[in-house]
């Protein structure tokens, strides 16, 4: 099984972002766009790590507790609902839905760890999401 950390960033938070998927303690996958948020970017950190395993089983680590529950808890709802929740629009729907996708149609766990304390993965993936915020390429 494919043991994979994922992480992004976005500073100033809207504003230039990136992400990184981490596998045996080096960077797999980068990516970045000009103009961004945290949140577009920790999802498609996973979107990225997803596609990676390209249908190998794999564990997902992120420190994205948000993306970890629109994937497991809300977006089955949404789905239901014709893609609407009962507040308002879906933020990120372009990402939501194609994350969502990729969950229901590989075999994917998702594993939150708890970000900033020191795990190294998970340091790692957030370094990597920061250089490649800064243009870095693998």
């Amino acid at each position: 099984m494919k043991i994979l950390w994922t992480d992004g960033s976005a500073s100033p938070n809207p504003g230039p972002g990136g992400f990184a998927v981490i596998e045996n303690h080096q960077p797999v996958v980068l990516g970045s766009e000009k103009q961004s948020t945290n949140i577009r970017m920790e999802g498609l950190a996973m979107i990225a790590a997803i596609k990676y395993a390209k249908g190998e089983p794999c564990e997902i680590h992120s420190d994205s507790e948000f993306w970890i529950n629109v994937v497991t808890k809300w977006a089955g709802n949404w789905a239901r609902n014709g893609w609407k929740k009962k507040t308002g629009e879906i933020k990120n729907l372009d990402i939501v839905q194609e994350l969502y996708q990729l969950y229901l149609d590989n075999p994917v766990e998702l594993v939150w760890v708890r970000g900033h304390v020191g795990t190294a993965d998970n340091e790692l993936a957030d370094e990597w999401a920061n250089k490649a915020r800064q243009g870095a390429k693998i």
